[in-house]
């Protein structure tokens, strides 16, 4: 099941949790690139399928959350009141 956003949809978020997304998208692709190197030293061919699905999901969670950034708009800041 994959779940799709609608174009039209939008979703508003904080500019903390914008930051803790892409902060998140940013490990996900190191990781993907790091895993991806290890491809090299792999011999067994269970072991290289099992890392290359690996590098593969890492690299859709990147892309999933990217569309999600990619539809939604950081929230403003309240206004602050002057006392």
């Amino acid at each position: 099941m994959k779940p799709e956003i609608a174009t039209s949809e939008c979703f508003e978020i904080s500019q903390r949790f914008r930051r803790s997304i892409e902060r998140r998208i940013e490990r996900l692709e190191q990781d993907a690139n790091l895993d991806e190197a290890q491809l090299a030293l792999l011999t067994e061919g269970d072991h290289i399928r099992r890392q290359m699905r690996m590098v593969a999901i890492e690299r859709a969670e990147a892309l999933r959350m990217r569309l999600f950034l990619y539809h939604s708009r950081t929230r403003l800041p309240r206004p602050m009141i002057a006392l």
